[in-house]
């Protein structure tokens, strides 16, 4: 985990934990429908459902991580760090 990391919780937090579990419990459910043989399209547009949440999820955490870490990364370079640029670059290739 890298320092920047560790530092801080962003207020989404909380909201993409809820999201996530949400989304396990769903996977769940698709995996017993499968075992009852439900219909591939019923399945299918479960599978979509937990994709999308999961994409939510997902870009609500890398735009948090932006919102609240760009000064931060801003005022490392003026200090001459690299790290927290490099790590910025990093979440950017997960949008």
């Amino acid at each position: 985990m890298s320092k920047l990391q560790g530092e801080h919780k962003h207020q989404s937090h909380t909201e993409i934990i809820k999201r996530l579990k949400r989304a396990e419990g769903h996977l769940r459910s698709i995996v017993g429908m499968i075992e009852d043989q439900r219909a591939c399209v019923d399945i299918a547009q479960q599978l979509h459902a937990v994709e999308k949440a999961v994409c939510q999820a997902k870009r609500t955490l890398i735009q948090d991580h932006i919102d609240h870490c760009l000064e931060h990364t801003v005022g490392a370079l003026t200090n001459g760090e690299r790290a927290p640029l490099e790590e910025f670059k990093q979440i950017t290739k997960y949008l």
